[in-house]
Protein backbone atom coordinates (compact mmCIF):
# COMPACT_ATOMS: atom_id res chain seq x y z
CA UNK A 1 0.00 0.00 0.00
CA UNK A 2 1.58 3.27 1.09
CA UNK A 3 4.49 4.50 3.22
CA UNK A 4 5.75 7.25 0.96
CA UNK A 5 4.73 10.68 -0.26
CA UNK A 6 6.84 10.61 -3.44
CA UNK A 7 7.19 7.13 -4.99
CA UNK A 8 5.36 6.42 -8.26
CA UNK A 9 1.64 6.85 -7.68
CA UNK A 10 -0.14 3.72 -8.86
CA UNK A 11 -3.65 3.96 -7.32
CA UNK A 12 -5.47 7.09 -6.19
CA UNK A 13 -8.91 8.02 -4.86
CA UNK A 14 -10.48 11.31 -5.96
CA UNK A 15 -13.87 13.00 -6.07
CA UNK A 16 -15.18 14.96 -9.04
CA UNK A 17 -16.61 18.45 -8.35
CA UNK A 18 -19.86 17.43 -10.07
CA UNK A 19 -20.30 14.98 -7.16
CA UNK A 20 -19.08 17.36 -4.43
CA UNK A 21 -20.22 20.81 -5.61
CA UNK A 22 -23.41 19.40 -7.25
CA UNK A 23 -24.57 22.67 -8.89
CA UNK A 24 -24.11 26.44 -8.85
CA UNK A 25 -27.21 26.79 -6.68
CA UNK A 26 -25.77 24.31 -4.20
CA UNK A 27 -22.48 26.21 -4.11
CA UNK A 28 -24.31 29.49 -3.60
CA UNK A 29 -26.09 28.18 -0.52
CA UNK A 30 -23.10 26.34 1.00
CA UNK A 31 -19.80 28.13 0.33
CA UNK A 32 -19.97 30.48 3.34
CA UNK A 33 -20.86 27.65 5.71
CA UNK A 34 -17.77 25.74 4.57
CA UNK A 35 -15.60 28.86 4.95
CA UNK A 36 -14.57 29.17 1.29
CA UNK A 37 -12.84 32.39 0.27
CA UNK A 38 -15.58 33.10 -2.27
CA UNK A 39 -18.31 31.29 -4.19
CA UNK A 40 -16.73 28.91 -6.73
CA UNK A 41 -17.92 28.95 -10.33
CA UNK A 42 -19.36 25.49 -11.00
CA UNK A 43 -18.62 25.37 -14.74
CA UNK A 44 -15.07 26.63 -14.29
CA UNK A 45 -14.55 24.15 -11.45
CA UNK A 46 -15.46 21.28 -13.78
CA UNK A 47 -13.10 22.62 -16.47
CA UNK A 48 -10.24 23.01 -13.99
CA UNK A 49 -10.80 19.54 -12.64
CA UNK A 50 -10.75 17.95 -16.09
CA UNK A 51 -7.41 19.66 -16.71
CA UNK A 52 -6.13 18.34 -13.37
CA UNK A 53 -7.50 14.88 -14.10
CA UNK A 54 -5.82 14.73 -17.49
CA UNK A 55 -2.44 15.12 -15.75
CA UNK A 56 -3.32 12.40 -13.23
CA UNK A 57 -4.53 10.00 -15.94
CA UNK A 58 -1.25 10.38 -17.79
CA UNK A 59 0.72 9.10 -14.79
CA UNK A 60 -1.55 6.98 -12.59
CA UNK A 61 -2.69 3.49 -13.52
CA UNK A 62 -5.84 3.26 -11.38
CA UNK A 63 -8.16 6.11 -10.42
CA UNK A 64 -11.12 5.45 -8.13
CA UNK A 65 -13.93 8.02 -7.83
CA UNK A 66 -15.82 8.59 -4.59
CA UNK A 67 -19.60 8.59 -5.13
CA UNK A 68 -22.02 11.47 -4.74
CA UNK A 69 -23.68 11.52 -1.30
CA UNK A 70 -26.19 13.82 0.36
CA UNK A 71 -24.50 13.11 3.71
CA UNK A 72 -21.34 15.06 2.84
CA UNK A 73 -20.59 18.61 1.75
CA UNK A 74 -18.41 20.69 -0.55
CA UNK A 75 -15.19 19.71 1.20
CA UNK A 76 -15.61 16.08 0.16
CA UNK A 77 -13.87 17.25 -3.03
CA UNK A 78 -10.68 17.07 -0.97
CA UNK A 79 -10.42 13.29 -0.88
CA UNK A 80 -7.13 13.20 1.02
CA UNK A 81 -8.39 14.02 4.52
CA UNK A 82 -10.91 11.37 5.68
CA UNK A 83 -8.43 8.46 5.49
CA UNK A 84 -4.70 7.83 5.49
CA UNK A 85 -3.07 4.80 3.95
CA UNK A 86 -0.32 2.78 5.57
CA UNK A 87 1.47 -0.32 4.31
CA UNK A 88 -1.31 -2.74 5.28
CA UNK A 89 -4.37 -0.61 4.51
CA UNK A 90 -6.42 2.46 5.38
CA UNK A 91 -6.85 4.26 8.68
CA UNK A 92 -10.32 5.81 8.86
CA UNK A 93 -10.00 9.27 10.40
CA UNK A 94 -12.50 11.75 11.86
CA UNK A 95 -12.00 15.34 10.81
CA UNK A 96 -11.33 18.15 13.25
CA UNK A 97 -13.76 20.16 11.09
CA UNK A 98 -17.17 18.97 12.28
CA UNK A 99 -18.80 19.61 8.90
CA UNK A 100 -16.43 17.03 7.39
CA UNK A 101 -16.95 14.25 9.94
CA UNK A 102 -19.70 12.44 7.96
CA UNK A 103 -17.18 11.84 5.16
CA UNK A 104 -15.46 9.09 7.16
CA UNK A 105 -18.46 6.75 7.11
CA UNK A 106 -19.08 7.24 3.38
CA UNK A 107 -15.39 6.61 2.72
CA UNK A 108 -15.44 3.47 4.86
CA UNK A 109 -18.38 2.04 2.89
CA UNK A 110 -16.58 2.88 -0.36
CA UNK A 111 -13.37 1.10 0.71
CA UNK A 112 -15.34 -1.95 1.80
CA UNK A 113 -17.13 -2.10 -1.57
CA UNK A 114 -13.77 -1.92 -3.35
CA UNK A 115 -12.26 -4.58 -1.05
CA UNK A 116 -9.54 -2.16 0.02
CA UNK A 117 -8.25 -3.25 3.47
CA UNK A 118 -8.90 -1.10 6.56
CA UNK A 119 -6.47 -1.45 9.46
CA UNK A 120 -8.18 0.82 11.96
CA UNK A 121 -10.60 3.62 12.72
CA UNK A 122 -10.47 6.57 15.09
CA UNK A 123 -12.91 6.29 17.99
CA UNK A 124 -14.19 8.42 20.87
CA UNK A 125 -12.84 11.97 21.11
CA UNK A 126 -10.06 11.41 18.58
CA UNK A 127 -10.01 13.76 15.57
CA UNK A 128 -7.47 13.89 12.76
CA UNK A 129 -7.18 14.95 9.12
CA UNK A 130 -5.10 13.14 6.53
CA UNK A 131 -3.30 16.41 5.80
CA UNK A 132 -1.63 16.17 9.21
CA UNK A 133 -0.01 12.78 8.50
CA UNK A 134 3.19 12.74 6.44
CA UNK A 135 5.36 9.71 5.67
CA UNK A 136 8.94 10.96 5.95
CA UNK A 137 10.21 7.55 4.86
CA UNK A 138 9.03 3.92 4.96
CA UNK A 139 9.26 3.68 8.75
CA UNK A 140 8.92 7.30 9.92
CA UNK A 141 5.57 9.07 10.31
CA UNK A 142 5.22 12.78 11.03
CA UNK A 143 1.95 13.83 12.71
CA UNK A 144 0.87 17.46 12.96
CA UNK A 145 -0.76 18.38 16.27
CA UNK A 146 -3.02 21.34 15.63
CA UNK A 147 -6.69 22.31 15.47
CA UNK A 148 -7.57 19.41 13.13
CA UNK A 149 -5.64 16.61 14.88
CA UNK A 150 -5.64 16.09 18.66
CA UNK A 151 -3.62 14.12 21.20
CA UNK A 152 -6.10 11.25 21.45
CA UNK A 153 -5.96 10.72 17.68
CA UNK A 154 -2.17 10.69 17.80
CA UNK A 155 -2.28 8.07 20.58
CA UNK A 156 -4.64 5.86 18.56
CA UNK A 157 -2.67 6.29 15.33
CA UNK A 158 0.55 5.33 17.12
CA UNK A 159 -1.16 2.20 18.42
CA UNK A 160 -2.56 1.27 14.98
CA UNK A 161 0.80 1.72 13.25
CA UNK A 162 3.15 0.35 15.95
CA UNK A 163 4.14 -2.64 13.79
CA UNK A 164 4.64 -0.45 10.71
CA UNK A 165 6.45 2.56 12.17
CA UNK A 166 9.81 2.82 13.93
CA UNK A 167 9.37 6.48 14.77
CA UNK A 168 6.23 8.59 15.04
CA UNK A 169 7.27 12.24 15.36
CA UNK A 170 4.72 14.75 16.64
CA UNK A 171 5.01 18.20 15.06
CA UNK A 172 3.33 21.00 17.01
CA UNK A 173 1.51 23.30 14.58
CA UNK A 174 1.20 27.08 15.05
CA UNK A 175 -2.04 28.97 15.63
CA UNK A 176 -1.28 31.03 12.48
CA UNK A 177 -4.60 32.40 11.14
CA UNK A 178 -6.75 30.73 13.76
CA UNK A 179 -9.02 27.80 14.45
CA UNK A 180 -11.43 28.49 11.56
CA UNK A 181 -8.69 28.36 8.92
CA UNK A 182 -7.26 25.13 7.57
CA UNK A 183 -3.66 24.63 8.61
CA UNK A 184 -2.29 21.12 8.22
CA UNK A 185 1.24 19.79 8.48
CA UNK A 186 0.99 19.38 4.70
CA UNK A 187 0.19 23.08 4.39
CA UNK A 188 3.87 23.90 4.81
CA UNK A 189 5.72 20.78 3.68
CA UNK A 190 5.45 18.61 0.57
CA UNK A 191 7.94 15.78 0.09
CA UNK A 192 8.65 15.26 -3.60
CA UNK A 193 11.65 12.90 -3.44
CA UNK A 194 13.64 11.03 -0.81
CA UNK A 195 15.84 14.11 -0.36
CA UNK A 196 13.73 17.00 -1.68
CA UNK A 197 10.93 18.91 0.06
CA UNK A 198 8.96 22.04 -0.76
CA UNK A 199 8.52 24.09 2.42
CA UNK A 200 7.29 27.35 3.89
CA UNK A 201 9.86 27.65 6.67
CA UNK A 202 8.15 30.50 8.52
CA UNK A 203 5.53 28.04 9.79
CA UNK A 204 7.93 25.16 10.48
CA UNK A 205 9.13 24.30 13.98
CA UNK A 206 12.90 24.69 14.16
CA UNK A 207 13.46 21.02 15.11
CA UNK A 208 11.64 19.83 11.97
CA UNK A 209 13.64 22.06 9.65
CA UNK A 210 16.90 21.04 11.30
CA UNK A 211 15.93 17.36 11.14
CA UNK A 212 15.18 17.54 7.41
CA UNK A 213 18.51 19.24 6.73
CA UNK A 214 20.36 16.71 8.92
CA UNK A 215 18.75 13.90 6.89
CA UNK A 216 20.12 15.42 3.70
CA UNK A 217 16.99 17.09 2.36
CA UNK A 218 17.23 19.97 -0.07
CA UNK A 219 14.52 22.50 0.84
CA UNK A 220 12.73 24.57 -1.79
CA UNK A 221 11.46 27.70 -0.06
CA UNK A 222 7.99 28.99 -0.97
CA UNK A 223 7.63 32.80 -0.63
CA UNK A 224 4.75 34.30 1.36
CA UNK A 225 2.58 35.29 -1.60
CA UNK A 226 2.91 31.87 -3.23
CA UNK A 227 2.25 30.11 0.07
CA UNK A 228 -1.15 31.82 0.12
CA UNK A 229 -1.71 30.63 -3.46
CA UNK A 230 -1.06 27.04 -2.28
CA UNK A 231 2.45 26.97 -3.74
CA UNK A 232 3.61 24.72 -0.90
CA UNK A 233 0.98 22.11 -1.77
CA UNK A 234 2.84 19.93 -4.28
CA UNK A 235 1.69 16.47 -5.35
CA UNK A 236 4.41 14.01 -6.34
CA UNK A 237 3.27 11.62 -9.09
CA UNK A 238 6.70 9.97 -8.94
CA UNK A 239 10.08 11.10 -7.57
CA UNK A 240 10.57 14.69 -8.81
CA UNK A 241 7.48 14.55 -11.03
CA UNK A 242 5.11 17.11 -9.55
CA UNK A 243 1.75 18.82 -9.89
CA UNK A 244 1.22 22.37 -8.62
CA UNK A 245 -1.46 25.05 -8.88
CA UNK A 246 -0.53 27.57 -11.58
CA UNK A 247 0.54 31.05 -10.54
CA UNK A 248 3.48 30.01 -8.35
CA UNK A 249 6.48 30.88 -10.56
CA UNK A 250 9.20 30.93 -7.88
CA UNK A 251 8.16 27.56 -6.48
CA UNK A 252 7.96 26.14 -9.98
CA UNK A 253 11.44 27.46 -10.81
CA UNK A 254 12.85 26.02 -7.59
CA UNK A 255 11.49 22.60 -8.54
CA UNK A 256 12.84 22.88 -12.09
CA UNK A 257 16.25 23.90 -10.74
CA UNK A 258 16.19 20.76 -8.57
CA UNK A 259 15.66 18.62 -11.67
CA UNK A 260 11.92 18.11 -11.26
CA UNK A 261 9.27 17.84 -13.96
CA UNK A 262 6.41 20.22 -13.11
CA UNK A 263 2.81 20.06 -14.32
CA UNK A 264 0.43 22.95 -13.62
CA UNK A 265 -3.34 23.27 -13.57
CA UNK A 266 -5.64 26.26 -13.14
CA UNK A 267 -6.92 25.81 -9.61
CA UNK A 268 -8.76 28.96 -8.59
CA UNK A 269 -12.20 27.34 -8.21
CA UNK A 270 -11.22 23.84 -7.05
CA UNK A 271 -8.13 24.65 -4.99
CA UNK A 272 -7.58 28.28 -3.97
CA UNK A 273 -11.17 29.13 -2.94
CA UNK A 274 -11.44 26.01 -0.76
CA UNK A 275 -7.80 26.05 0.40
CA UNK A 276 -7.06 22.60 -1.02
CA UNK A 277 -4.24 22.01 -3.48
CA UNK A 278 -3.36 18.93 -5.53
CA UNK A 279 -2.36 16.80 -2.53
CA UNK A 280 -5.74 17.59 -0.93
CA UNK A 281 -7.62 16.60 -4.10
CA UNK A 282 -5.99 13.16 -4.13
CA UNK A 283 -5.84 10.27 -1.69
CA UNK A 284 -2.88 8.08 -2.68
CA UNK A 285 -3.66 4.40 -2.04
CA UNK A 286 -0.62 2.74 -3.53
CA UNK A 287 2.84 3.99 -4.47
CA UNK A 288 5.42 1.62 -5.92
Amino acid sequence: MLTSMYKKLNTVIVKHPKDAFISQDHLRSEWKKFNYINEPDYMKAEQEYEQFLSIIREHVGQIEFLPVSEKVGLDSLYAHDPVKFAKKGAIILKSGKKLRQPEAEIYKEFLQEKNIPIIGELTGDAVADGGDLVWLDDRTLLVGRGYRTNDEAIRQIKEMTKDLVDECIVVQLPHDQGEAECLHLMSFISIVDEDLAVVHSRLMPVFLRQMLLARGFQLIEVPDDEYHRLGCNVLALAPRVCVIVSGNPQTKQGLLDAGATVYEYEGNEISYLGTGGPTCLTCPVERI
